[in-house]
């Protein structure tokens, strides 16, 4: 070609294949989905991109699995759904993950632009009165791209929102018409994310006087500690200040458990509330103080109370601080740990914190030996590289409460709104995050909830094993109804061989009866396999302290 000849124009790639090269650019490896007429031209895309694309059986487990690999690294999930009930679909897992904290992305197809009346419904397919107003409420951000050229950019934008602290879910609409224009190409640097307040100090000098004069500290510990990567700098603030180190449902594994200031069991169990109830001071790191840990703030205030957190708002709103720390909690406690003075009285502490720990492990034998037996093999049969995803099930209770998770991500449960159903589909996003043999935890009627994931697993031949606790139903609210004096009324569920169930999507299935030799034999041979497969345990636990019906706080305000 010569000079005078002008350069040939190339066809500008489409909006569909700008969102998939904008999470090619995010680093974004692997994303869950299920395609529809709406959204086919993502599929089209994403089928030429080195993205995997794992195609689940329904929109809410595309967000589960994106929240449990989200969980499983810390890094971006991402969900893609189709239009109007694809998207509908997804609120209650989108809604957990904004309870959790989780960095989601949920793209979502909507009705055409062409033919969208403002304030006007029309009755189009897969139409709603106003699709991104109802994923307001359970999202950081919910937006809907009005013109191609935007969508490489908004893509970029959702996903660095999600990531942004304090993480958590993120909604993008797209119109399906859009897709196939032409779109801008992303420029060659994309902006920087944003980062955490930087912390300037302030508070730090009254934060430091604070606990110099406290002589019975504790440090109670939450996702947020967990999400900035602040183990080291919590454990190692535990040892200076002499302090019990609690942690929260999203914060397990933070602190190995082994290590001598970690507190063995939940905040729930008496022997751990008496440490909240005797300390003159609480550091709280990255932690909100919900109802779930608290007993519904059934806690008593501190007496002192500083808090770390990246939102100050956040961190006072069901506790009275006298200082808030505001930045990254690792940075703020490594900031803290440099500013206070060395502490006497180890010996005695650890003595206190021993006789804790065996006060909560004979509560837990003397209250359900089964579930002691439980959490025993899950310790001993489990390597250290697994992670653990647990349902909001009694067995998956007892996990939460009194399992030792020995390191940060290990452990993914929803305390944030509860969901049933959550294990299976987010395990599956935990189990394509290559951080270890994954294990989940549920019940018969939470597996139900997603029992069309048997054929995804199969699909993908995850590391994966099932631990399913089959007590014939729902047996925590069996147990509700029992302990109101009721007759058990439409919590006893029909259900299907397991096993055989899953044997027909080719998953190695087997049953055993309780959680002895056989189920602790089984689940060693299971995890050390790379194929996924499915232990079904016939077996009926207690639920433990930690469920609401049995916090000892709500008995002794009665």
């Amino acid at each position: 070609m010569s000079d005078l000849e002008p350069p040939i124009e190339t066809v500008p790639a489409t909006a569909a294949v700008r969102v998939v090269q904008a999470l090619e650019r995010l680093g974004v490896s692997v994303a869950f989905g299920l395609p529809g007429v709406h959204n086919l031209a993502i599929w089209k895309a994403l089928a030429e991109s080195p993205i995997r694309l794992v195609g689940v059986r329904h929109e809410q487990a595309a967000v589960y699995a994106a929240d449990g690999y989200a969980r499983a690294t810390g890094r971006l999930g991402v969900a893609v759904v189709t239009t109007g009930p694809g998207a509908a679909n997804t609120l209650g897992a989108t809604g957990e993950a904004m309870a959790s904290g989780s960095p989601v992305l949920v793209i979502a197809t909507d009705i055409p632009a062409a033919i969208r009346r403002p304030d006007t419904y029309r009755g189009s397919l897969h139409e709603t009165r106003d699709q991104t107003a109802m994923f307001a409420p359970v999202t950081k951000a919910a937006t809907l791209v009005s013109a191609a050229d935007q969508i490489g950019d908004a893509v970029v934008a959702g996903a660095q929102a999600a990531m942004a602290a304090p993480s958590g879910p993120v909604y993008l609409g797209v119109p399906t018409d859009l897709l196939r224009r032409p779109a801008p190409e992303l420029p060659p640097q994309l902006p920087s994310p944003p980062r955490p307040p930087a912390f300037d100090g302030a508070g730090l000098d009254e934060a430091v006087a604070l606990i110099a004069a406290a002589q019975r500290p504790v440090i109670w510990a939450g996702g947020g500690a967990l999400r900035a990567d602040a183990g080291d700098a919590v454990a190692a603030l535990a040892e200076k200040l002499c302090a019990p180190v609690l942690t929260t449902y999203m914060s397990r594994g933070l602190v190995a458990p082994d290590h001598p200031w970690a507190v063995a069991g939940p905040v729930h169990a008496p022997e751990v509330g008496a440490l909240w109830d005797e300390a003159d001071l609480v550091v709280g790191i990255g932690t909100d103080f919900d109802g779930v840990m608290t007993q519904n703030w059934l806690m008593p205030q501190p007496p002192r109370l500083v808090c770390v957190n990246v939102d100050a708002a956040d961190a006072t709103k069901n506790y009275a601080a006298d200082v808030t720390l505001v930045g990254d909690a690792r940075e703020v406690t490594l900031e803290l740990l440099g500013a206070v003075g060395a502490r006497d009285g180890a010996e005695t502490m650890l003595a206190r914190l021993e006789q804790v720990r065996a006060g909560v492990a004979a509560a837990v034998l003397g209250d359900d030996a089964d579930a002691a037996g439980f959490i025993a093999v899950m310790d001993r049969a489990l390597p250290a590289d697994a992670v653990v995803v647990a349902d909001m099930c009694i067995p998956g209770y007892w996990l939460a409460g009194y399992r030792r998770v020995p390191r940060p991500r290990a452990f993914a449960y929803p305390m944030g709104w509860g969901t049933l159903g959550f294990a299976f589909p987010a395990s599956l996003g935990a189990a394509l995050a290559d951080a270890g043999p994954t294990v989940c935890v549920c019940g018969d009627g939470g597996f139900l909830f997603a029992c069309g994931e048997l054929a995804t697993v199969a699909e993908t031949q995850v590391p994966l094993t099932v631990v399913l606790v089959d007590d014939g139903g729902y047996g925590m609210l069996r147990f509700d109804q029992e302990l109101a004096g009721d007759e058990p009324f439409g919590v006893d569920l029909v259900g299907p061989d397991f096993a055989a169930l899953a044997r027909s999507f080719g998953i190695g299935a087997s049953t055993v009866r309780g959680f002895g030799a056989d189920f602790e034999d089984t689940l060693r041979h299971s995890v050390t396999t790379p194929a996924p497969s499915l232990i079904v345990v016939k077996a009926r636990l207690r639920p433990p302290p930690t469920t609401s019906p049995r916090w000892y706080r709500r008995a002794s305000a009665h």
